[in-house]
Formats: C-alpha cells, sequence, structure tokens
C-alpha cells in the first residue's frame, strides 16, 4: 500500500510532468518535490539529482579503490573537491590500522581480477559525474567504512563487528550492500531527470552498477552452494532484511538462496537460484532519494550517520 508519502511524491511528480510539457523540459528542468515529511516544497533539478549519485559513487569508489590499493582516491591523483579542484574532500575514516591494511588478500585471481575492473569503474563513474557538472559538483563529503560496517552489522544480526577488508568473503559481503543500494537508486531517480541526456548517462551507469551487482550475488551464491556451513546466503537474507526494514517497505530486497518450481507438473520438482534482486515480475527494484538516505544513513528517518555522518553534500541530503 502507497504510503502518504509516496503518494504525494506520485501527485507531485505528475504534475511537474505536465508542467514540462508546456515549457518543453529543458536540460536543468525544475522539478517539484515535497519533502520527506511533506513540508513546504524544494525545487530540485537534474544537477541536484547528479550530485546525489555523485555521493553514493564517491562513496563506492573509495571501497572498492580501498579494497585494491590500500590507497583513497585523492592519494590515486582521482579528483574529489568541489566543483572541478582535484583536491578537498572529506576525510574517510578506516579502522585504526590505515588505509594500506585495507587491501583485500583475495584468495581467488579472477575474483581479486573481478573487483579490481569494479574499481577501475567506479573511479570512471566519479570522474564521468564530475566531468558533466563541472562547476556545479559538489566535493567528496566524510566517508565511514568502519564504525558504519560494525553498526550495520549489529543491526543486522550477523555478529558485534564486521571488518569487510578482511577476507575474500568480507569483501563479497560488503560489496554486497553496497551494489544493490546503487541499482535501486539509479532506478528510482530515472524518473525524474529531465534531460533525455541525463537519463540516458544514468541508465547507463545504472547497467554497469547492476552487471556489478549480479556478479557479486552470483559469486556469493556459488561459495554458499559450495560451503553451505559458513552460512552466506543468510548472512544476505539479513542485509536485505536490514535495508528494507530502513527504507521502510519492508518488501523490496531479496537474499540468495533457492526456489522449489514446476516444470510441466503439478508439483514442485526442481530448484531454481534466487540470484536476481527483483520482484515478482522480474523487475528490479526502485527507491526513492529518501529511501536511499535511510539506508546509508542507517536510519529509518534519514538522520545523518552510517557511512556518510556528516550527511551528503548537495541539496538532497
Amino acid at each position: 500500500m502507497a504510503s502518504t508519502e509516496t503518494q504525494v511524491l506520485d501527485e507531485v511528480i505528475v504534475a511537474s510532468r505536465r508542467r514540462l510539457m508546456t515549457i518543453g523540459g529543458g536540460a536543468l528542468g525544475t522539478l517539484f518535490l515535497g519533502s520527506a515529511k511533506g513540508n513546504a516544497q524544494t525545487a530540485l533539478t537534474d544537477t541536484d539529482y547528479l550530485n546525489f549519485a555523485l555521493n553514493l559513487e564517491y562513496l563506492e569508489a573509495e571501497f572498492y579503490t580501498l579494497a585494491i590499493f590500500g590507497r583513497t582516491l585523492s592519494a590515486k591523483g582521482i579528483g574529489t573537491g568541489a566543483g572541478t579542484s582535484t583536491t578537498g574532500g572529506g576525510t574517510i575514516t578506516v579502522k585504526p590500522s590505515g588505509y594500506a591494511s585495507c587491501m583485500v588478500a583475495f584468495s581467488d585471481v579472477s575474483i581479486h581480477n573481478f573487483f579490481y575492473e569494479v574499481a577501475a569503474e567506479e573511479q570512471r563513474h566519479v570522474t564521468f559525474l564530475r566531468g558533466a557538472l563541472g562547476a556545479a559538483a559538489v566535493a567528496e563529503p566524510n566517508i565511514d567504512l568502519y564504525n558504519s560496517f560494525n553498526a550495520a552489522a549489529a543491526a543486522a544480526g550477523i555478529g558485534p563487528a564486521f571488518d569487510p577488508f578482511a577476507d575474500e568473503i568480507s569483501f563479497l559481503l560488503g560489496s554486497y550492500i553496497f551494489e544493490d543500494v546503487g541499482v535501486t537508486a539509479y532506478h528510482g531517480a530515472a524518473g525524474l531527470l529531465t534531460s533525455a541526456t541525463n537519463l540516458g548517462a544514468a541508465a547507463a551507469i545504472l547497467a554497469v552498477e547492476a552487471y556489478h551487482a549480479g556478479n557479486i550475488r552470483r559469486l556469493l551464491f556459488k561459495l554458499d552452494q559450495a560451503n553451505p556451513d559458513l552460512g552466506i546466503a543468510a548472512t544476505t537474507d539479513k542485509i536485505s532484511k536490514l535495508r528494507e526494514t530502513l527504507d521502510g517497505t519492508g518488501n523490496d530486497d531479496v537474499g540468495l538462496g533457492t526456489s522449489d518450481v514446476n516444470l510441466n507438473t503439478p508439483t514442485p520438482g526442481f530448484q531454481a537460484s534466487r540470484i536476481v534482486n527483483a520482484d515478482s515480475n522480474s523487475i528490479a527494484f526502485s527507491r526513492t532519494t529518501q529511501q536511499v538516505l535511510n539506508i546509508v544513513y542507517a536510519s529509518k528517518t534519514g538522520v545523518k550517520g552510517g557511512f556518510f555522518p556528516s550527511g551528503l553534500n548537495g541539496n538532497i541530503a
């Protein structure tokens, strides 16, 4: 059932699209969206949505860059400042042993190579969005990749602490948290963009994020099938339940596992994998910006914290 917030959002989006039809919908055409609490309306543009995406890309890029190189984006020479400034980004909090200790000791070379590719692609997403935004690009916010994971582990019921950089499986589970959220965030924002060019770019990034998410989910499923005693699928289910609890839906996230299926028989006789994170119509889930904020802030009410202790930079924060 739609909430009051989503009903208001739907009504406003319809009204804004009608308005855009009368003015031609410029590249940075304004959308009027109600706030999370239904208070005074705030004017948001494509620039705001692209900066929202840039904040999330900063988070993902830092996570993968640290795991592969033991260095931050800034140390790798990737711009993180406001506008075109290469410096001036926020602080990156990791475990006390420092950035170099975040390099993951992968046991499978193919998994290491895959994440090397992911790190490079997330870095390019940052560079691409910063280039598209130009002087309007927001600086990288403060990012926490230590306390945030410990708190999430406790909230999900998977332990008092969690180090995603500890080993290969831990890193896959940490990646599982980010990539699914990225897919739903881009899906949710796509319908709010007014420029066809920006929509095309967002759809293209979404496709790559979906490739990442699908591969991560497949790798975890394969490891779970080979090592059932490790409880990998059960852990992904707990992570998914935490995400859907934080976003307030309770039903827009699917953990890994198997399902009994029929094949020309009245009773189930086969098992199918449950890897793809989609609804009953096999449609990818979508989240509003507020729902995404609730997850990355680790707060049902969107109070700043979690992976972004000082909040996101920009008008969607």
